[in-house]
């Protein structure tokens, strides 16, 4: 073998080797990085499954302590009593990788306890419907 193709052969071998480990995903039609994944999924689940076990009088830190932040959120103070209604997103409307309210369900909390969950609760906030 001459030096030129050994050195070829050589480099060959040194380039290949960077690229062990490497993954290259390329979607296709109706797929984004957040759909190739099984992550959200997992997190609507777990949020579907937490939101449905919680019990009136949960609080916002215990909610928040278990779910994180939440994917959006709405704070009003109505005849002196204080709303925060924390949405998590629990199922998927769109297959384009945002998060919209649609694809959420509201916890909602007045003066920090949470006084259900859902479009019912969310209607018993004065200010919101």
């Amino acid at each position: 073998m001459k030096a030129s193709q050994l050195a070829a052969l050589s480099l060959v071998v040194v380039l290949g080797m960077g690229l062990q480990g490497c993954v290259i995903a390329v979607g296709g039609e109706g797929y984004d990085s957040y759909d190739s994944s099984s992550d959200y999924r997992n997190t609507e689940k777990r949020n579907r499954q937490y939101i449905a076990s919680l019990t009136e009088g949960t609080t916002l830190a215990a909610v928040e302590a278990e779910l994180g932040a939440p994917n959006f959120s709405d704070l009003v103070t109505v005849d002196g009593v204080r709303y925060r209604v924390m949405y998590y997103r629990t199922h998927r409307v769109q297959a384009d990788g945002n998060t919209t309210r649609d694809e959420c369900t509201p916890v909602v909390f007045a003066d920090g306890l949470m006084i259900g969950t859902g479009d019912l609760a969310l209607a018993r906030v004065p200010s919101l419907n």
